[in-house]
């Protein structure tokens, strides 16, 4: 997901707080610019403990985009290329791609992290940094509108020319019990919804979010078949 943040946050990425107001601004406001810092910081710590020799043409931002995309192979994301930290895709070349049954594998591999969970879910948050040699705090407002409203907890906005509008929402509803004679099962619900190209991403994220919840329903009280064809 891209996101072309209109405030641009300046940290020093050298310093561990500056790091996570970083990945705040990155994840909650789509600051573009806070996302690429923090790949060069990530590249260079990864370019610093490679052999000697490795990859010696490589820059920190490529060494980065080059684990993004060891990482969707790894998730089997099989029609996703990554070429920027950000995903931007003004003048990029070669020109990236994705889509929604990749990006839901990714979202679901990074919902398994407690801290992303952590920073998605946040409705705002102060930061501070140095400008002019004046400290600054600044006040990051979430930019999924949706966030809070119906169970949803996360997770991303993005935006590009060729894109569209996008959203990736994650929802939480009460987890359903089935007793079962002495034993009891906890069964989560969550759902997962991708959307790519919308014209009208919230209104359309909760009324796809609404049928979700209803097939969901519906697929529970059938007894959870699952088709190994349709498991991502």
């Amino acid at each position: 997901m891209a996101g072309a943040g209109g405030n641009r946050i300046g940290v020093h990425p050298g310093d561990p707080v500056a790091l996570r107001d970083l990945l705040y601004a990155w994840l909650i406001q789509s600051d573009s610019v806070a996302g690429y810092a923090l790949a060069h910081h990530v590249g260079l710590a990864l370019r610093s403990t490679a052999p000697t020799g490795t990859e010696s043409g490589a820059t920190p931002v490529s060494t980065f985009v080059g684990l993004m995309n060891a990482l969707a192979k790894h998730l089997k994301m099989e029609r996703t290329r990554f070429v920027n930290p950000h995903g931007i895709d003004d003048n990029a070349r070669p020109m990236p791609y994705s889509t929604a049954a990749d990006m839901a594998r990714l979202t679901r591999y990074a919902l398994n992290k407690a801290s992303f969970r952590f920073y998605v879910s946040q409705k705002e948050r102060q930061i501070t940094f140095q400008r002019g040699g004046r400290k600054i705090n600044y006040l990051l407002h979430n930019s999924n509108e949706l966030l809070g409203r119906n169970g949803i907890d996360g997770v991303k906005t993005g935006r590009t020319a060729r894109a569209g509008d996008c959203l990736i929402l994650s929802a939480h509803h009460e987890s359903q019990v089935i007793k079962e004679g002495p034993a009891t099962r906890v069964l989560p619900r969550h759902l997962i919804l991708v959307m790519l190209g919308s014209t009208n991403r919230f209104g359309e994220g909760e009324q796809l979010l609404a049928r979700g919840w209803a097939l969901y329903d519906q697929w529970a009280a059938g007894g959870r078949m699952v088709d190994p064809k349709t498991v991502l």
